[in-house]
């Protein structure tokens, strides 16, 4: 009797390696990122070049998905595509100084903080003119009176 287990789904984390090339879906699937934002991302010059089947397939390695998921981490963390570009040349850069790397994300996030400042802002605005507002049948609106710039 057999007791190796039924194989399942490849594990592209653990079974894609630089020798090993997968196809865009694939490298899509491993790194969670759209196959039309990997492309994107290489026309940006993010990954580098990619190598290319005979058949002209793109075909991605261990570092390019692991490259993707770097990029993926950026986004969440709302760097801008030109600060993503800066940061995996650093990334790539074993040379680099800690320093560079300190400066992008130290101004990311003053530029965070200032959006986040302003929404407040805008919060607070909008729960004083939802508080003045009666919300009946009333035509008068200080909502309105506001955004017309009649308040």
């Amino acid at each position: 009797m057999n007791s190796d287990p039924a194989p399942g789904p490849v594990d592209h984390q653990v079974r894609v390696t630089n020798q090993v090339r997968v196809t865009i879906g694939d490298a899509a699937r491993a790194s969670g990122v759209s196959a039309k934002m990997v492309r994107h991302y290489e026309s940006l010059g993010l990954l580098g070049e990619v190598a290319r089947s005979e058949g002209g397939y793109r075909q991605y390695t261990a570092a390019d998905i692991h490259t993707l998921r770097f990029i993926k981490r950026s986004r969440e963390l709302g760097f801008s595509m030109a600060e993503i570009a800066e940061l995996v040349s650093l990334w790539h850069d074993k040379a680099r100084a800690s320093s560079q790397v300190k400066l992008i994300a130290s101004q990311h996030l003053a530029d965070l903080e200032k959006r986040i400042q302003a929404m407040q802002d805008m919060r607070r605005t909008l729960q004083n003119l939802v508080h003045c507002c009666h919300g009946d049948a009333r035509p008068d609106c200080p909502i309105l009176d506001e955004l017309a710039g009649e308040g």
